[in-house]
């Protein structure tokens, strides 16, 4: 029984291996901002591996150096004015060291001036709806159909075929490359949060509040995210998905897309 067990386990184990991608750090992400917050990050991970090593070490050492075995004997100070300051100072320096960097990138992160484009995203139970305000598109944007297919009970499809299960969506965000894309995020119901990690993006969609962020990806791709704030029954089929595209095939989606709003405005 043990043994089932254990098997059980391990092929759980080796079929989340086979369809996930595993990561150990955060994405570089491909905007200047995604990469300076990487940076800060690995910046604060390595300045706690030195402290770290410094730490245990001198720890370390100092139970085998000073152990009772050895007959060392324990000082008799109570306090160490050095060793006060000492320990505060260093501290007091680490952190700004840390700071300056990471207070440039925050508001760096919150200077949306002079966009290039302004998108309205507003956050519904459960979708996405988007909004250019320089040109005349509005959709929205829900769970693709393989997925919402694979993921009602009883379907039959092994949810492993589908390609970017749960992370698909019918109608992408489209995006010139280069551009400074600012988001002006709000919900039409209850908290929502708009996530990319390749774009260092994660803002809250809040009901009667308009928060506001920007990207500007300098490579081409397909980025995907997801909303992150737990908004109800259906939380987990609301993704995000951002196409950059190089900015001539940008001015023939948004042609594409304004004839087919005419079409369908002037078929109703």
């Amino acid at each position: 029984m043990i043994r089932k067990a254990f098997l059980s386990a391990l092929g759980l184990v080796a079929a989340s291996t086979a369809n996930a991608d595993w990561a150990l750090n955060m994405p570089k992400g491909v905007t200047e901002l995604s990469k300076e917050t990487y940076d800060l990050h690995m910046m604060v991970f390595w300045w706690c591996v030195a402290i770290g090593i410094v730490v245990f070490g001198v720890m370390i050492y100092s139970l085998f150096a000073h152990r009772k075995s050895k007959g060392v004997e324990p000082a008799k100070f109570s306090h160490s004015t050095f060793a006060e300051v000492t320990w505060t100072a260093i501290p007091c320096v680490i952190l700004l060291i840390m700071a300056v960097p990471a207070a440039e990138t925050m508001i760096k992160a919150e200077d949306s001036r002079n966009p290039d484009l302004s998108i309205v995203v507003t956050g519904y139970q459960w979708k996405w709806h988007y909004r250019y305000q320089d040109e005349d598109i509005a959709f929205y944007s829900s769970l693709a159909r393989p997925s919402l297919e694979a993921r009602l009970p009883n379907s039959g499809v092994d949810v492993y075929s589908v390609e970017n299960y749960l992370l698909e969506v019918d109608n992408p965000v489209v995006v010139p490359k280069g551009a400074k894309v600012r988001l002006l995020l709000t919900s039409n119901d209850v908290i929502h949060s708009w996530w990319v990690p390749e774009l260092a993006i994660k803002k809250d969609a809040v009901p009667g509040i308009v928060n506001e962020t920007w990207f500007q990806a300098e490579e081409v791709g397909t980025y995907r995210g997801q909303c992150t704030e737990l908004c109800g029954k259906d939380h987990g089929y609301m993704p995000v998905v951002v196409e950059v595209v190089e900015p001539d095939a940008y001015r023939a989606w948004i042609d594409t897309r304004q004839d087919g709003d005419t079409k369908f405005a002037s078929a109703q």
